[in-house]
């Protein structure tokens, strides 16, 4: 997908940067960078758009996003609120792959991390084990001045480099592409995707939203993430029913049109399609 090119502001006093936010907002744009960043997500839940990748972030999850790997984060809506919202807490560090110089990486003891740098380009879902250790690294970093907060990124790179297979987010087919052109439309697209998805979403409402026509729009959307608009839905409502049906808060049914299927015999041929089991199936492995 393309996206909007951010240049991240750095601070003369540190090599990298590293911050607290409340403010949700700040993350709602679709855009990529040449740091890497990890964000932790303390408090807070929404969909992440990272690459080709669509998925639910809870509070508690940790996520590495490599060099110009475009992402978004839309928070839930209770988080977004004019009046009232909820405040989230959400920590993140940002850093170039040479922060520490053109040869550290390629020292032989860091051969570890520099293949984490390396597969960071699909994006990772730090796994359970890994998550407490970093996110204590990652305040510490945030209160710690001087060389502890290198010594402290390469205890969590280190950590992250040890899990035995990584949760890796995007298809091994998606190619980064840099180019800003129709960044603001793929923007607006994925706003109203998010927002929507659960609805019945129109081709000729996107199309009018990016100022296409349908048929423009279909082109343009599938040269973008490699996949037609039909079925980058159905994907993305399938991942939200496998988070409910997770939870296993509400009947199989329930869930059927909470994701946003309009009937219950085509959610179950998409969802075996996408996930090559049944929903409830799906629900008691997952038990």
């Amino acid at each position: 997908m393309k996206a909007q090119l951010l240049h991240l502001n750095s601070n003369p006093e540190h090599s990298f940067n590293a911050r607290r936010d409340n403010t949700p907002q700040y993350h709602n744009l679709w855009h990529y960078h040449e740091e890497l960043e990890l964000i932790y997500f303390a408090k807070g839940s929404g969909t992440q758009f990272i690459g080709d990748s669509v998925r639910r972030f809870e509070s508690g999850d940790i996520t590495l996003v490599g060099s110009n790997l475009p992402h978004y984060w839309l928070f839930d809506a209770i988080y977004l609120q004019q009046e009232k919202a909820e405040c989230a807490d959400i920590r993140v560090l940002h850093f170039k792959e040479n922060f520490w110089g053109n040869d550290f990486i390629n020292l032989p003891e860091n051969k570890a991390i520099k293949e984490l740098i390396r597969v960071s380009k699909r994006g990772i879902s730090l796994a359970a084990h890994s998550r407490l250790k970093t996110m204590q690294l990652i305040d510490a970093i945030l209160t710690t001045t001087g060389t502890p907060r290198i010594i402290h990124l390469l205890e969590i790179l280190t950590c992250i480099s040890a899990e035995e297979k990584h949760d890796l987010l995007t298809s091994a087919t998606f190619t980064i592409q840099l180019q800003d052109q129709d960044a603001n439309r793929m923007q607006v697209a994925m706003h109203f995707i998010g927002e929507n998805y659960r609805d019945q979403i129109r081709l000729h409402d996107l199309a009018s939203l990016t100022g296409m026509t349908p048929n423009s729009f279909c082109r343009f959307f599938k040269s973008q993430t490699g996949k037609t608009l039909f079925q980058f839905l159905i994907e993305m409502r399938v991942k939200t029913a496998c988070n409910l049906l997770i939870e296993n808060k509400q009947t199989v049914k329930q869930i059927c049109f909470e994701a946003g299927f309009q009937n219950f015999s085509s959610f179950h041929k998409y969802f075996k399609t996408v996930t090559g089991t049944t929903p409830l199936n799906f629900q008691r492995s997952k038990a």
